[in-house]
């Protein structure tokens, strides 16, 4: 599957620990990353700044589900359960 062009749920819902430019420690759940555009676009993406779990990070109807809204509750139930 392939992200979805302006869901931005990736870049909301999960937590990240390491250290994003402007974020030094990284971002909460639930926090709009610092890099998100206001069209949910990340201004990071394909530099050599973006952090490794968000270059890792695959799009799958599994954790993205059928739309924007269904992903943010995905991946927050996800991040519930793991963090």
């Amino acid at each position: 599957m392939k992200c979805r062009a302006g869901c931005g749920a990736c870049c909301i819902a999960p937590s990240i620990s390491s250290p994003i430019p402007g974020m030094p420690q990284g971002k909460p759940a639930g926090e709009r990353c610092l890099h998100l555009s206001v069209d949910n676009l990340c201004a990071l993406f394909e530099k050599p700044e973006r952090p490794a779990v968000c270059v890792a990070f695959g799009a799958d109807s599994a954790v993205c589900g059928s739309g924007r809204e269904e992903a943010l509750e995905l991946i927050e139930w996800l991040e519930g359960e793991t963090g």
